[in-house]
């Protein structure tokens, strides 16, 4: 029976990691990762026990990105069936209401690029390479990443960076906002573990709010006063501000994860 392409497990309090399991292609991303990656992030994502979320790889390497292979020989339906396959799980992961954090340990390259960019943090080390080789390969860069790539870099720097298809370095990453973690690289994933377990800690509902606004923006100030009242309201009104008044009444960190005795 072979290996499963994707492995979940528990590394800290409320954490689920999920790690491409595919060493001898450096993890490279094909349907079967895909629909595995979807089926546990869905299932995480259902767990109330869980807060927040890893991304990685084994073996020390994230992904060389989409497998190759798999996009030869594709029918014009084909090739758009497998590009709303990708969107399925691009919504499921900018769409999940807890912290999203990615381990782009050693060799980083597209469709995982896109996977991070689409998350809420990223750390790398200085070891750490990410490429981008769409035009390469006389593709356009696709898992969202011509508008989640620019939110994070700006314009001109997206374009430098998908023209030219060389590596970027960890520090680089960090330097120009791509990344927002710096370690070790043999840190990468405890790093990422860490903050996903700091994330967890923070008020879900809250942040939710929050991140969901931030991924989409806004037309106008009038619906951005809007939404904000919408989403202040609700937040004034339930139980995680009540933890965190009472916290800052008696002098003491809020806990957002044990909120019993704050009825709503």
């Amino acid at each position: 029976m072979s290996a499963p392409v994707v492995l979940r497990d528990e590394p800290a309090s409320h954490v689920a990691r999920l790690l491409i399991n595919r060493p001898d292609r450096r993890n490279a991303i094909d349907f079967d990762v895909r629909e595995q990656l979807a089926l546990h992030l869905r299932d995480a994502l259902a767990d109330k026990g869980v807060r927040a979320i890893v991304f990685g790889g084994v073996g020390g390497v994230f992904s060389a990105g989409g497998d190759l292979p798999s996009m030869a020989g594709l029918s014009l339906e084909g090739a758009r069936e497998r590009m709303r396959h990708i969107h399925g799980l691009c919504r499921l992961v900018a769409s999940a209401r807890i912290p999203v954090v990615s381990a782009m340990e050693g060799f980083s390259a597209g469709a995982v690029v896109g996977l991070a960019l689409l998350g809420d943090h990223i750390v790398a080390g200085p070891g750490t390479k990410i490429l981008f080789p769409f035009l390469k390969l006389g593709l356009v860069p696709d898992w969202g990443q011509l508008l989640t790539l620019p939110r994070r870099v700006g314009i001109g720097n997206a374009r430098r960076i998908l023209a030219s298809g060389e590596a970027l370095g960890g520090e680089e990453a960090c330097r120009i906002g791509l990344a927002d973690q710096l370690v070790p690289d043999a840190d990468v994933m405890r790093a990422a573990v860490d903050k996903a377990a700091e994330l967890a800690a923070l008020p879900l509902e809250a942040f939710a709010r929050m991140k969901h606004r931030l991924n989409d923006v806004s037309a106008s100030l009038a619906e951005e006063l809007a939404r904000e009242e919408t989403d202040q309201a609700a937040c004034l009104i339930g139980e995680e501000f009540a933890e965190g008044f009472a916290a800052f009444g008696a002098k003491r960190k809020p806990d957002f994860v044990d909120m019993t005795g704050h009825p709503k």
